[in-house]
């Protein structure tokens, strides 16, 4: 899903922070996604120092209160529960468009004048024949006296009857669609069959400018106050959808929608990953996905079909937005936003809570030396004053390529996946149930990618999902319309649905921390334009019901081998300055491959030989033992998809460092 023009997957602070700009350097040479950061500086702890000295050093940085409030305690657990209502708005936000705007796809012309007759007798009458899937045209009509024709007791048509457009409305089989939809009160059919596209890339438009401002207001105002301004413009502009009448007034309220797409839920979303453990993140970040999320997609089509009207459907879907006028009551606000802004006081008020909830006890020293880490750092910041530019990712070549790469690639990405997303229409089976089985997608496909990303690597996991994703694509234009096709193409989906899932954390770890927000805010807008565009694709299939799929394919396979231009991320240091940037992957060869070239023998240790050797970050003759950063509070404008793999992989990490060692 998703966006943003200065995403905090890095705190915009690291781009004028020379001190935490060190805290990306992995002294373990271990994986640390870079691409989410803490506000200070992560520590290295050396194995052997004396548990005084060690707590003394920890005691700086936030992540190092959570071990004494509970990495996963009482409060975490309710927290992570709170996540289900957001989940499912986001969910509402980004797919209820799709049931409002469906037509059945048999339909005709109304003739007024042969209102008495059967649908058959009528259509018998009065439409000519078509050769295409339906027995009839869609689209135009026999232009006669239907009074006379009746008086005369004809019940086929004159030959010599002339052949016009419908000029009195339609009637529709509601067989497929069993319930009303704006598009089909309103006609958006034959030559008004594009509106319902159009509708759905203003939605998208929304998205982009809603960024933009619940970004600006999460920054300037809090984390909370966005969450709840977003929510509540989606209840606003949702319900407002409901008394609709026009396709102006229904693009207008979609607009508005749009603008509380993805962070009526990301912010959420990062304000319980910041409160919980590191080795409780993974869990929280991939199960609050694949399972609320997609539990709530899955529903969407049923929830659809029980209200059966749309404007019911709108108004439920909306409602249930009010909701977040609780939040403040519920939800604490980011304790990083709040040390970043210099209140101190009111992020150490939120941990007293979690002590009273969790019933645990923070030591007065630790608390000490946390605010005074802080307040060294807010002054360091202030002091440095060097800025960069998004521009700066295109001066160089090599960071050119790669920057323009990362764009295209998820150009493709997002336009495969949301046109197999809204493609389900035209499967030839029941969209209700294809779509539930589509979405119900996102709950392996996030298990796998948890399960294999740090072993396989992010370039060839990349390249070869999107390939996948495209022959299953092209394949499902090559069998019968109906199950066959339709059981390839949600193959399809499965595995671009982890390509979707890599992309972001890609970009966020091959781009230089010092443009790094500013170069994912980017790739995540440019992203959005390809979403525009996807429901035009999926529009192709009123001209062949195979172009669209023939479009993903062939996006699909050429986005996913443009993957393997791109340096591989996975166990390197990520760069810091403009210089590491273009200098990044230098030494590794196009067939390069984690699983097989990254292994090899040390002749220094005998011991052990073959063992897998990370390149070190940093020189040093003692053993390091790293502290993992924490998902920052990575910002007003992250991305669902992004997101999800903004948890810690640390604790894996760790395990493997243990048994090299």
């Amino acid at each position: 899903m998703a966006p943003q023009e200065r995403n905090s997957y890095v705190e915009e602070d690291d781009s004028q922070n020379t001190t935490n700009n060190l805290s990306n350097i992995d002294l373990s040479g271990g994986f640390v996604n870079k691409g989410y950061e803490n506000d200070s500086t992560d520590v290295a702890i050396p194995k052997n120092t004396t548990p005084a000295e060690k707590e003394k050093k920890k005691a700086t940085d936030f992540d190092d209160l959570l071990p004494y409030v509970g990495e996963f305690g009482l409060y975490q657990k309710i927290l992570f529960l709170l996540m289900i209502p957001f989940a499912f708005f986001v969910a509402f936000v980004y797919f209820s468009q799709i049931f409002m705007t469906i037509v059945p796809e048999e339909h005709w012309c109304w003739v007024p004048d042969l209102a008495n007759l059967t649908v058959e007798e009528r259509r018998a009458l009065a439409i000519p024949p078509s050769n295409g899937p339906f027995s009839h045209d869609r689209c135009k009509m026999y232009s006669t006296d239907f009074k006379q024709a009746l008086a005369e007791g004809r019940t086929t048509p004159d030959d010599e009857w002339p052949v016009v457009a419908c000029q009195y409305g339609w009637e529709y089989n509601k067989s497929d669609v069993p319930y009303d939809t704006i598009a089909s009160e309103l006609d958006w059919v034959c030559e008004k069959d594009n509106l319902a596209a159009t509708a759905q890339a203003i939605f998208f438009c929304g998205a982009i400018v809603g960024g933009l401002v619940f970004g600006w207001i999460a920054d300037k105002y809090g984390r909370i106050p966005a969450l709840v301004g977003t929510n509540l413009l989606g209840f606003t502009a949702g319900v407002g959808t409901a008394f609709c009448d026009s396709f102006w007034s229904f693009a207008m309220c979609r607009f508005l929608v749009g603008l509380a797409f993805d962070n009526c839920f990301t912010m959420m979303y990062i304000l319980v990953l910041e409160y919980v453990g590191p080795k409780w993140r993974t869990f929280v970040a991939n199960m609050s996905i694949a399972l609320f999320f997609t539990l709530a997609a899955s529903l969407l089509p049923w929830i659809a079909l029980w209200a059966d009207d749309w404007r019911m459907f709108a108004m439920g879907t909306s409602l249930p937005f009010a909701l977040a006028i609780l939040t403040p009551w519920l939800v604490p606000e980011s304790a990083r936003w709040l040390v970043s802004q210099g209140k101190i006081d009111r992020a150490l008020t939120i941990l007293k809570k979690f002590e009273r909830i969790n019933k645990t006890k923070i030591p007065e020293k630790v608390l000490s030396d946390f605010t005074e880490s802080s307040l060294k750092t807010i002054k360091e910041s202030e002091a440095e004053c060097r800025t960069y530019s998004v521009l700066d990712l295109f001066k160089t070549p090599r960071l050119r390529r790669n920057a323009i790469l990362l764009i295209v690639i998820w150009m493709a990405i997002s336009l495969v996946f949301d046109g197999h997303v809204r493609n389900v229409g035209s499967l030839g089976l029941d969209i209700f149930l294809t779509f539930t089985i589509a979405s119900a997608t996102e709950l392996p496909a996030d298990t796998f990618l948890t399960a294999v990303l740090d072993r396989w690597g992010r370039r060839w996991l990349a390249c070869g999902s999107m390939v996948i994703s495209g022959i299953f694509s092209l394949l499902a234009t090559a069998v019968p319309v109906g199950g066959p096709s339709a059981s390839l193409a949600i193959l399809g989906r499965f595995a671009v649905n982890i390509s979707y899932n890599i992309g972001l954390q890609y970009a966020a770890e091959l781009l230089p921390t010092v443009v790094r927000a500013q170069g994912v805010a980017l790739i995540h807008i440019m992203g959005y334009v390809a979403s525009i565009v996807a429901p035009f694709v999926v529009y192709l299939a009123n001209i062949s019901q195979d172009l669209p799929l023939l479009i993903l394919g062939v996006l699909g396979i050429a986005g996913g081998l443009l993957c393997l231009f791109l340096p591989e991320t996975m166990d390197t240091e990520m760069p810091q300055t403009l210089a590491d940037g273009e200098n990044f992957g230098k030494d590794q060869k196009f067939w390069d491959n984690p699983c097989f070239a990254r292994k090899k023998v040390e002749d220094d240790d005998e011991e052990n030989p073959g063992k897998y050797t990370k390149r070190p970050s940093v020189s040093t003759t003692e053993p390091q033992e790293f502290v993992r950063a924490v998902p920052s509070a990575i910002g007003s404008r992250a991305s669902i998809r992004a997101s999800i793999r903004a948890s810690t992989r640390a604790s894996t990490r760790r395990r493997e460092e243990k048994n090299v060692v």
